[in-house]
């Protein structure tokens, strides 16, 4: 009695049939993603599908393009399977085990007489073991199999967001690209139209040669950034076609600036967002089968109850060899404990409690940088917002720069032709700046609907 008071105590302290739950009390960052959880809004931002949020008809035909056929995605779901596969084995092992062994065989002695007949011997058995899971074992196993089902399925969310997002993003660099291109172009004809002023201008004794130089040297560092463009948007269409697994090609994109998410984008906290990120998903789900783990190489210290039963037919019955043979019944029972195994046991339960420190440490960090993420997000998406509208004010002034000192410089000669040609270099600078604060936003908008786990 006193022996199975021991052994009921040692069952509790030991806590090998509880289930995970987050360990709140050890790690403060643990607490705030929990209570997260419970405030966990299901409308927020993650919840949106993609659709909603990228509502430009030619990405969403590439985005679908490349969640039909990206191999990463397509790995993500063979993980999923394999996680499956494991968790139905677990679930299984509840069942007995049958096999069917047959046998048969004789034997010969010294001193046998000449001519003797060898007798035969034959057993068909159907042998079933059966474990009580007593202590747990089977029921571990189980349920980390379930949470690598579920890590896996988080996984394959995680890959799915960074495909959509990577696309956008991608997408929108593309359109960037071609958005200065243009502009640079339209700039170049400007310029060598500026060029042929000078000349004309220089021809009316009205300038000199220095300004019909200045001018050309001006257009033809125009050029020059033109085939930098052209190869940044060959590059990136290699890039764009690597992403939808194809071979390089042109891809086309959008003249539209616009680009807007729903009100549910900067709405909400962003510590309750995390909740729904699929990589802190999939190391909650690690870091709960580094629990089971744990508790599985604690009940090894248990005893193994296993069941088992024989039955067939066969000829040998003892000693006696007797045909036509009969049918035969077994039953047995056994209990292994385990009492010396060279410390193998001890030696699992230490390297799963490391592991599992090592997971929650994972986890925690993967926390921290995803509120890290969410952050840096907001910041890119603010300052951007603010730049632009400076930038769009300095565009403004450029343009009648550029008017006024034209007009002096050509009507009054007040104006040299070097303020004339620093009011154009200025106003493209500041044109291709807005075109990158806009892209600016754009990706952060992007991380930041990645950061909070959208991509459904």
């Amino acid at each position: 009695m006193a022996s199975l008071l021991l052994l009921a105590a040692g069952l509790s302290s030991c806590h090998i049939y509880q289930k995970f739950e987050l360990p709140v009390e050890q790690n403060s960052v643990v607490a705030d993603y929990s209570r997260a959880i419970e405030n966990q809004d299901s409308v927020g931002l993650g919840y949106i599908g993609w659709e909603e949020v990228f509502t430009d008809p030619q990405l969403q035909v590439y985005i679908r393009k490349a969640l039909a056929e990206n191999v990463n995605l397509d790995n993500a779901r063979l993980n999923i399977d394999q996680a499956r596969a494991q968790l139905k084995g677990a679930k299984l092992s509840y069942f007995p085990s049958l096999a069917l062994q047959p046998n048969g065989g004789t034997a010969a002695y010294t001193g046998m007489p000449s001519g003797a007949n060898w007798n035969w011997t034959y057993t068909i058995p159907l042998a079933a073991s059966w474990e009580i899971d007593a202590f747990a074992k089977i029921l571990n196993r189980k349920r980390g199999a379930k949470a690598a089902v579920e890590q896996a399925e988080a996984y394959q969310q995680a890959v799915r967001s960074q495909i959509i997002c990577g696309v956008a993003s991608t997408y929108y660099t593309l359109v960037l690209l071609h958005q200065q291109l243009n502009l640079t172009k339209r700039t170049s004809e400007i310029w060598k139209d500026q060029v042929e002023t000078m000349k004309l201008m220089k021809d009316a004794a009205r300038t000199n040669e220095a300004a019909v130089v200045q001018s050309e040297a001006n257009y033809y560092s125009v050029m020059a950034s033109i085939p930098q463009l052209e190869q940044q948007i060959e590059l990136t269409n290699n890039a764009f076609s690597l992403l939808l697994n194809t071979y390089p090609q042109e891809w086309k994109v959008t003249s539209d600036l616009t680009f807007n998410l729903p009100e549910e984008a900067l709405s909400g906290t962003p510590v309750s967002y995390l909740a729904t990120r699929p990589d802190i998903k999939a190391a909650e789900k690690s870091l709960a089968a580094a629990f089971y783990t744990t508790n599985s190489a604690r009940a090894a210290f248990y005893p193994s109850l296993v069941i088992s039963a024989q039955g067939g037919f066969t000829n040998l019955v003892g000693s006696i060899v007797k045909n036509p043979g009969e049918w035969f019944l077994q039953l047995a029972g056994s209990l292994t404990a385990p009492i010396f195994s060279r410390g193998q046991n001890i030696a699992t339960l230490e390297a799963a409690k490391a592991a599992q420190a090592q997971a929650l440490n994972n986890f925690t960090y993967a926390v921290l940088s995803a509120s890290a993420d969410v952050s840096n997000a907001l910041v890119k998406i603010n300052k951007a917002n603010q730049q632009r509208e400076f930038v769009s004010k300095q565009i403004d002034s450029l343009e009648k720069s550029v008017e006024y000192t034209n007009d002096l410089f050509q009507l009054t000669q007040s104006a040299t032709y070097l303020e004339v040609l620093t009011a154009r270099s200025s106003l493209l600078q500041a044109q291709l700046s807005a075109l990158s604060c806009w892209h600016s936003g754009v990706a952060g908008m992007i991380e930041y609907y990645q950061a909070v786990g959208g991509g459904r």
